[in-house]
């Protein structure tokens, strides 16, 4: 036990402080608070597309069950009203992450956040692919507006924000206009100068970069640094680290989820993105191009009730624990947790700095992570492709994920049983320390 104390000391005087100025830090705060941002707009249209072929079609499952085509004979129809959907959400992600990533950091810099954003999504359409010319008519290629250009996208945001920033906190680049002139012309003349510098800039690598890569930076980042990203996000094994890194910074007290933010959304946005793109254009989620990815296997299977699954402990309480303070806790944690707000159980039981709990914990997520790669790899269920709200419980998640297949609900309840079975023998353990005979040695 003093060994464990030690650990645990030595865990947290080291790695507590470094979360601590890994989250606070303002890039990494910027992007992450960027995708939060966005999350809702994605969260959206995905609960669109999931209406759309749930209930609008007449494959879909919902309208199989209540026979809607029956009752509505051209039900299929309305599909087309809720069709252009993604082109206002995923299809401009590269987008609105530009701006809004600049904006966050001109917020952190106290600068004009505004103007900070629009300059950043001006840069990035100086350095965008370059027109092609068809028929005397020119066209902008729509392909890294969406996920695939998600990395220069935050590279843009972060040197023209910088950029922008620092000139603008110089009083020698910054134009004073007289008090006459209205305040919306001087707010943009004031910055006028720093624009310009980051226009140029960008303008020129742009053209350098031509020389090197006709495609543009955005062809030559995906091609040598987003698409290997992606391939490496697209397999058990970074999953699998992934949760296992998460549930260990949350056993030592700090927010794995957040801490891994800004990894996790570069990693797998692009593969979440065109599987839920598969799923609008095909009506189905059997086929999408990336089974394996964070969403598809740690949220729909190795979540339930939040980080460690920890709905599983509060049944392995309800089932074998002996000590008031747990059940007690395990009542008050329950209603939370099956909407997968599991802070009341981490810290209040508490798991967070619990050397017998964080084993499983750590085990529990990695276990049912195996799980659900099995029954999606061999082609027992669908993929999970469809973006569900985190509140959603748990064993739902798989259900509604897939589009509604009922077999991905029955492994949602599996992977739970499991959790409860995997937790108990630490619950009972608890029962022994309660008492003292582990403590005491006896």
């Amino acid at each position: 036990m003093e060994l464990m104390k030690g650990l645990e000391t030595g865990m947290e005087k080291l790695l507590v402080p470094l979360a601590i100025k890994l989250n606070s830090q303002i890039h990494i705060a910027s992007i992450r608070d960027a995708f939060i941002l966005i999350f809702p707009i994605i969260m959206a249209s995905s609960l669109i597309v999931l209406i759309n072929f749930a209930i609008l079609s007449p494959d879909g499952f919902i309208a199989k069950m209540f026979f809607l085509n029956v009752l509505f004979p051209h039900l299929d129809e309305a599909q087309q009203v809720f069709s252009p959907v993604l082109n206002g959400s995923v299809n401009i992600m590269a987008l609105l992450i530009a701006f809004l990533v600049a904006r966050n950091l001109a917020i952190g810099y106290k600068q004009d956040d505004l103007l900070c954003g629009l300059t950043s999504l001006g840069a990035f359409f100086v350095i965008y692919t370059p027109y092609v010319i068809i028929d005397k008519q020119a066209y902008l290629t729509t392909k890294y507006l969406g996920p695939q250009g998600l990395f220069v996208a935050i590279i843009v945001a972060l040197i023209s924000s910088e950029i922008f920033c620092r000139l603008a906190r110089n009083p020698r680049v910054i134009l004073s206009m007289p008090a006459s002139v209205p305040p919306a012309v001087a707010r943009s003349f004031k910055v006028l100068l720093p624009i310009f510098c980051v226009m140029i800039l960008f303008s020129t690598i742009d053209y350098l970069l031509t020389k090197v890569s006709p495609g543009g930076l955005n062809e030559l980042i995906y091609t040598l640094i987003q698409a290997p990203l992606k391939d490496m996000g697209t397999n058990i094994f970074t999953v699998a680290v992934l949760g296992v890194i998460t549930n260990f910074l949350w056993s030592i007290g700090i927010h794995g989820p957040n801490t891994l933010a800004t990894i996790r959304e570069t990693i797998f946005t692009e593969a979440n993105m065109e599987n839920l793109s598969w799923a609008a254009s095909h009506g189905t989620t059997w086929g999408a191009p990336y089974p394996v990815t964070w969403v598809s296997i740690n949220d729909a299977f190795a979540n339930c009730g939040g980080s460690g699954m920890t709905l599983g402990l509060l049944l392995a309480i309800f089932i074998a624990s002996r000590r008031k303070e747990y059940r007690d806790m395990a009542k008050m944690a329950l209603v939370p947790g099956l909407f997968n707000i599991n802070e009341p159980v981490l810290f209040g039981l508490p798991v967070v700095l619990n050397p017998l709990l964080a084993i499983p914990l750590i085990l529990v997520p990695l276990v049912n992570t195996l799980i659900g790669y099995f029954f999606i790899s061999m082609q027992i269920i669908p993929p999970v492709a469809y973006a569900v709200p985190w509140t959603t419980p748990g064993p739902l998640i798989a259900f509604f994920g897939t589009g509604g297949n009922w077999l991905a609900l029955l492994v949602g309840f599996l992977c739970l049983i499991v959790a409860t079975l995997i937790y108990l023998p630490f619950v009972i353990a608890s029962n022994k320390v309660n008492t003292g005979s582990v403590a005491t040695g006896e």
